[in-house]
């Protein structure tokens, strides 16, 4: 391999110098924009786009593992070439098109609670204008179904003024975390809590005539059946949708970061509400993912959050995304 010197590298700048007069020199201004966040692909007899709503920033990551040695969590992060003072989390909503039923998994951070809808910075709320662009329209959706009722999961159901973003659908929400996240008596705790209810009240208000309670291992709609997690919040549950013999699990909140809640998946984090249980929870279903190479769609991971779990020798696990393979659609 031909090694650079600093000799070529000035000659190379010396011959750009002498470039005929009137050549472009790249003089455009740079656009500072992002392109509309959706992926597409079909999976069995069904469509499935992926929709973002923007990235979730955590900032220092530390202070999400507390229970984590501080060492570990920067040399994780280093190893994998992430930056170990900034942990990202991605946004991935799934919708779900049946062919009879148009289902929206999750709603992201939505615009419903004005400042509060920015806790996590400017770059969250992205789900409407993504979903739009993939050609879909809110009115569109039939049901909208619930990992749990977190903000960044349900706080996209109303708009500020409290009216439902999707006029037409139903909400799937385990019957536990509806009773548990619009109860005044959980504001207690860390300080998020009493923006969560106060967020999971106003959202899910509007919907109260039109719910559905989901219950493990029984099916919310036909081919898609729920499966309890419990932990991150007490009513979490994965989704696995199913079409023929294949199968899918939109896995939600199980894991939110794809090296330190992998690699390391006993550890415990800030937002659970009851984090040892969500990482017995979390463990068992990693399991399950990697013995049986069930595709996974993760809420958390990177865009678009589609992969397998492969387990490690060491008791972890490692994240294989997905190639984002257009070559199945037409």
């Amino acid at each position: 391999m031909t090694q650079m010197t600093r000799r070529g590298l000035l000659a190379g700048a010396a011959a750009l110098a002498a470039l005929p007069a009137g050549m472009a020199q790249a003089a455009a201004p740079f656009r500072n924009t992002l392109p509309p966040a959706w992926h597409r692909f079909h999976f069995g007899d069904y469509e499935v786009t992926v929709i973002s709503d923007g990235r979730l920033p955590l900032g220092k990551p530390e202070p999400a593992f507390p229970a984590s040695p501080a060492q570990e969590i920067v040399g994780l992060l280093q190893d994998n070439f992430l930056p170990p003072d900034a942990a990202t989390l991605e946004q991935n909503i799934l919708v779900l098109n049946t062919g009879r039923q148009l289902i929206l998994f999750d709603t992201g951070m939505g615009e419903s609670m004005g400042e509060a809808s920015k806790m996590f910075g400017p770059t969250t709320g992205k789900m409407l204008a993504n979903l739009r662009a993939a050609g879909i329209e809110p009115e569109q959706i039939d049901l909208v179904v619930l990992t749990h009722a977190h903000c960044d999961h349900c706080w996209g159901l109303v708009d500020a003024k409290g009216e439902r973003v999707f006029p037409n659908a139903q909400v799937a929400i385990s019957e536990a975390d509806l009773k548990f996240w619009t109860d005044d008596g959980n504001k207690r705790g860390p300080a998020f809590m009493v923006p969560f209810i106060d967020g999971a009240k106003k959202n899910l208000a509007a919907y109260r005539d039109r719910m559905v309670m989901v219950r493990d291992e029984q099916e919310v709609t036909s081919g898609v059946v729920a499966l309890s997690t419990p932990g991150h919040t007490v009513g979490h549950h994965c989704y696995a949708i199913s079409s023929g013999n294949q199968v899918m699990m939109n896995t939600g909140d199980l894991a939110h970061h794809h090296i330190l809640l992998l690699r390391k998946p006993m550890w415990e984090f800030s937002f659970d509400t009851d984090p040892k249980l969500s990482a017995q929870s979390r463990s068992r279903m990693l399991e399950r993912l990697a013995t049986d190479r069930t595709p996974v769609l993760s809420y958390h991971f990177p865009w678009p959050g589609l992969g397998h779990v492969a387990r490690r020798n060491d008791g972890g696990y490692d994240w294989i995304a997905a190639p984002m393979d257009l070559s199945t659609l037409g």
